[in-house]
């Protein structure tokens, strides 16, 4: 990645969600380190907290579609970037097990895109996540919705 800044106020939570909040912060650098395509798509973690995530990428020519608009593809890709920080909260590592998006406005080169992953339930294995993409006016570009199914891999 080319940037990874965290925000973590540890010292306002419990011992045991300052367990989880480390686990989850060494899961996702380690998880980033290897994400080869976020890297090559020059995505950058601007916050990493457990159960929310804010990931940003600077739209390139080379990520337009045939009509000089971001592909959405990448806005996906972005998204799913975001959602999958966000749902890496503890020690088990936790995949996507489905997700949809709605697109809203498009976008075109030299604009830098924000999705910021929300979590909006997690039970047992399982976690609802939504992540908002945005940009650089705050204008909502697409709605992505993620379901997260953890498995027994842990760190």
């Amino acid at each position: 990645m080319t940037d990874v800044a965290t925000e973590r106020q540890g010292g306002d939570r419990p011992a045991d969600e300052q367990a989880d909040a480390a686990a989850s912060d060494r899961l996702n650098r380690e998880m980033m380190q290897r994400d080869l395509a976020s890297a090559m798509l020059g995505m950058v973690v601007e916050r990493d907290d457990p159960g929310h995530a804010v990931v940003s990428m600077r739209v390139r020519e080379d990520m337009t579609n045939g009509f000089a608009i971001t592909h959405g593809g990448l806005v996906f890709t972005l998204a799913d970037t975001a959602f999958a920080i966000a749902c890496n909260e503890d020690h088990r590592v936790t995949v996507a097990a489905g997700a949809d998006i709605t697109f809203l406005k498009s976008t075109v080169a030299g604009q830098t895109l924000t999705a910021t992953a929300v979590r909006r339930a997690r039970s047992g294995r399982t976690g609802l996540y939504d992540v908002t993409v945005v940009d650089e006016q705050g204008d909502a570009v697409a709605e992505f919705r993620g379901r997260s199914i953890s498995t027994n891999r842990t760190i």
